[in-house]
């Protein structure tokens, strides 16, 4: 008599947890729509109004009319107390559009303004030239006033397809994770299914992995659809090629999987299936939302920002951008990763002790 093998009673339950997901709308649709949608309605149909990032350099004089003039403009965003090679890294990212360096000149009441824009955003360098020669050479301030040197530095462009997918990765990663284990393990619940497995050999871990092998796999399979589309039909930035799409499926496993937690703590505590959106909605909605997904961080008012780098999807879309966009490897992002990791940790910690199998 064949001994009973439990791998192959897992892999069995991978497949057939796998077509299941790939029959359900609901699981396209989170998967792959919406961050699709989101994509091009924030990365191309949207943005806003233009603003210019200015970023002070550490020795400047602060305390002149160009940096009040500066500061009194609605477009120009000055940004304060970052290091030299703070400012040179973002600044070749193209986060910062400029960086401006002001020294009164010696026996002079004129100043010196020495302007370093970057290539990775020359229209709005353009931009704050013609900010610049405005304010300095019109109306508000002097001619003497001032002294303009201008200087570029060159840096990879950052567009805007570069920020929006990896949140909308992010965004279809928490909704697998989340509402994808959050129903199936509910319904299997209430089906009596669960209760007929154990009528067989197979062991409750297989049950978990064979789901969790299942949930990883299609939301791989989304994630590299996604950037791909990116890549090859919007100009996403992938520094390193196919080293780089490998790097970010590695870190949307562990997204996922981390995520997935949420959905085990979730479809242990909702007494029905109708308790399942509202709950899901209080831990997804704030994540959406709050981690970068549409809007950078930096733009929330300074009593929000603590908030938003509490949250676990927070440094799963840092981690994404850094890989894609900088080009760095996965140990360049390990503090990302061990957020991530430590989030894992406390979220299965909960889940094994509010989990219902019956």
């Amino acid at each position: 008599m064949k001994q009973y093998s439990n791998t192959k009673a897992t892999l069995a339950l991978a497949k057939a947890s796998f077509r299941s997901i790939m029959r359900s709308p609901s699981a396209v649709v989170f998967t792959l729509a919406f961050p699709l949608i989101f994509i091009l309605v924030f990365g191309f149909l949207g943005g806003g109004g233009t603003h210019i990032d200015v970023g002070i350099a550490p020795n400047s004089d602060v305390n002149n009319p160009v940096i009040g003039t500066l500061e009194k403009t609605g477009m120009i965003r000055l940004v304060k107390n970052k290091s030299q090679a703070d400012l040179t890294r973002l600044l070749e990212k193209g986060n910062v559009d400029a960086v401006i360096d002001v020294h009164r000149k010696i026996n002079s009441v004129a100043y010196s303004v020495n302007v370093a824009y970057t290539s990775a955003s020359r229209d709005k360098g353009g931009i704050l030239k013609s900010v610049l020669n405005n304010l300095f050479y019109d109306k508000q301030l002097k001619p003497s006033v001032a002294e303009i040197k201008e200087s570029t530095v060159e840096g990879r462009e950052y567009k805007t397809i570069d920020f929006i997918l990896p949140g909308q990765l992010g965004f279809s990663l928490l909704s697998t994770g989340v509402f994808g284990t959050a129903f199936v393990f509910l319904s299997l619940r209430q089906t009596l299914v669960i209760k007929r497995f154990f009528a067989t050999p197979v062991k409750r871990s297989s049950i978990v992995i064979g789901e969790g092998i299942a949930r990883i796999g299609f939301a791989l399979i989304g994630a590299l659809f996604i950037i791909l589309l990116g890549h090859f039909f919007f100009g996403f930035t992938l520094v390193h090629g196919a080293l780089t799409v490998l790097n970010m499926l590695i870190l949307a496993t562990l997204g996922v999987i981390v995520f997935m937690g949420f959905g085990f703590i979730i479809s242990g505590i909702a007494k029905n299936e109708s308790m399942v959106p509202p709950i899901s909605n209080i831990v997804t909605l704030p994540q959406f939302l709050l981690s970068g997904t549409f809007f950078s961080i930096e733009a929330f008012p300074s009593w929000l920002q603590p908030i938003s780098r509490a949250l676990p999807l927070t440094y799963l879309n840092d981690a994404m951008r850094k890989v894609a966009f900088e080009g760095q490897g996965l140990w360049d992002v390990k503090q990302q990763i061990l957020i991530l990791i430590i989030w894992g940790i406390g979220i299965y910690a909960v889940a094994v002790k509010v989990f219902k199998w019956e």
